[in-house]
């Protein structure tokens, strides 16, 4: 009643890489993508067109993964960004630095790097007062 829903939500999913399938090569995709298979290659969205990336416990990525949103519960060797928000769900494993703006961690999430928090308001406010 009182809240807006946006136009697409997370269960919206444009994409799916089946958990047979593996992916050599670099992903670049928009709107929904979920990952249940293996992609050896870097996945990232194109900057003006927030998506979705959902890794499924059985999924997993060697490569930098970059969206505005990322839910976690597979396996990622590399590092992670996320522009607007990353949930490490319970079987998520991150080996590489995590950037974020919001995150939310399940118990038993594992992350092997650094925490990187993604302050763009802060830098700006840094750089106007030099």
């Amino acid at each position: 009643m009182f809240f807006k829903k946006s136009s697409k939500s997370l269960d919206n999913i444009d994409t799916l890489v089946g958990i047979e399938t593996q992916i050599n090569g670099d992903v670049n995709f928009t709107g929904g993508l979920r990952v249940d298979g293996t992609i050896h290659g870097n996945v990232s969205e194109p900057n003006a067109t927030p998506s979705t990336l959902i890794l499924s416990e059985h999924g997993s990525i060697e490569g930098a993964v970059t969206a505005s949103k990322v839910i976690i519960n597979g396996k990622v060797i590399g590092t992670v960004k996320a522009g607007q928000f990353i949930e490490l769900q319970s079987k998520a494993h991150i080996t590489g630095d995590l950037h974020y703006k919001s995150l939310e961690m399940h118990t038993g999430a594992v992350i092997e790097g650094k925490l990187v928090f993604l302050a763009d308001h802060l830098q700006t406010l840094v750089d106007a007062n030099n």
